[in-house]
């Protein structure tokens, strides 16, 4: 799937929006980008997790089991897993930091990858690899659909994306003219309880 196709998706769906965004990294920006209005179409999640898992297996080989941030990363990482033909777990904040519950738990030697659905800074991806870090297994690195800072981020492993954009993000204190002048909305999640 190309770069464009994976755009188109997105504005099929209404998901790439333009305004004046608060993002979950508190940093503002002028596209943001509503992923789960494309995840409410299940047959289009399929062809991006499709796609992501052709990408991932040409990176990383074979893989054993994708792990995922909630909220965001859960139903791309299991349509994405379930693509590749293995598990699918996700950690959650516990105490402010992601931990794996449920549950939930990595076997020695496996294989692992962790989905995202979109990657700004970075920051979830980080606490999420750090996570998965503390129990046994193979981290081969790190997959999202879209990463919006053009290749910048830092997730702390090899990064495989379906489509790269540098969309900007401004500190409050150091927004544009012209995007100052539009009211701020904030739309992200990461303060959902």
């Amino acid at each position: 799937m190309s770069q464009d196709e994976v755009l188109d998706e997105f504005r099929q769906a209404g998901a790439l929006l333009e305004g004046h965004f608060i993002l979950s990294s508190g940093l503002r920006s002028p596209v943001f980008l509503q992923k789960m209005r494309v995840f409410e179409d299940p047959v289009r999640t399929e062809r991006l997790a499709r796609a992501l898992a052709e990408a991932i297996r040409t990176r990383f080989g074979a893989v054993d089991l994708v792990v995922s941030p909630a909220v965001g990363g859960i139903i791309p990482g299991y349509e994405t897993a379930r693509a590749l033909g293995c598990r699918a777990l996700f950690v959650e904040r516990e105490d402010g930091e992601f931990q794996l519950r449920r549950g939930f738990e990595i076997k020695p030697g496996e294989r692992i990858v962790m989905v995202e659905d979109i990657v700004t800074t970075g920051l979830s991806s980080r606490e999420c690899l750090a996570a998965i870090r503390r129990h046994p297994g193979e981290l081969l690195g790190a997959a999202c659909l879209i990463d919006r800072s053009g290749g910048k981020a830092d997730v702390g492993a090899p990064l495989v994306s379906l489509c790269q954009l540098d969309i900007p993000a401004y500190p409050a204190d150091a927004l544009p003219p012209e995007l100052a002048a539009i009211p701020a909305v904030k739309p992200g999640s990461r303060g959902l309880a």
